[in-house]
């Protein structure tokens, strides 16, 4: 069963350009019946191999683009898979590990399932309340939780987990893909050291959950 909170619930942290493709050879038709079949092959062959420079190069200028939109992070965490899928998809404990160190979380509506919607309210440690919705997009267990943030800044996150060494850890993946470059670079200083005290609170989390006491 997947879980689902539709009543309000609070937790509190427990501590706290583009590269220019190369010009496109024409395929050229023989200048007379004197041409040689050799010379008609390589000047195909020319063209195949301009096509996919071309190709090429536009997909790399694409993903080079793609990049300015990205915040990416990683941890290798002292727990399996599973363990770690879990503290995404138990309401509880994501409420008392999600967001930087010193915020809270107040539950609205928590549909862990693909298309299941996640409202909620970050309490921030000065007092400013910030409302968030977010869709669930895909779900894999022990591997991948993926959600669309509908609040502005809107963006995908991604997050995929791999067994690290006997499968008794994981190496955990983070990918924030922004809509609009600007934005990703608006919110770049705030967002990246605040994933990296998000994931602190998560490997606080997963301490407790493998029964491990907090170093």
């Amino acid at each position: 069963m997947s879980p689902r909170i539709a009543a309000s619930t609070t937790m509190h942290a427990a501590a706290p350009t583009m590269p220019t493709p190369p010009d496109r050879l024409p395929d050229r038709l023989p200048d007379s019946a004197g041409d040689s079949a050799a010379d008609q092959a390589a000047n195909s062959t020319a063209g195949r191999t301009a096509d996919s420079t071309a190709d090429n190069a536009a997909d790399n200028a694409a993903d080079h683009r793609g990049e300015f939109r990205r915040i990416r992070t990683q941890r290798r965490l002292g727990a399996p898979p599973d363990t770690v899928y879990a503290a995404f998809a138990q309401a509880d404990r994501l409420a008392r590990w999600w967001g930087p160190r010193g915020f809270a979380n107040t539950f609205h509506q928590f549909e862990f399932q693909p298309g299941g919607h996640w409202h909620f309210t970050m309490h921030g440690p000065n007092g400013a309340d910030y409302r968030n919705h977010s869709v669930f997009t895909a779900l894999q267990p022990g591997r991948l939780v993926q959600l669309r943030h509908e609040s502005v800044p809107r963006f995908e996150l991604q997050v995929t987990l791999q067994p690290d060494g006997h499968g008794e850890t994981t190496l955990l993946q983070w990918c924030m893909t922004f809509d609009s470059a600007d934005d990703c670079a608006r919110v770049r200083p705030l967002a990246e050291p605040a994933n990296e005290q998000n994931l602190d609170r998560l490997e606080v989390q997963l301490r407790e959950m493998v029964g491990l006491q907090p170093d």
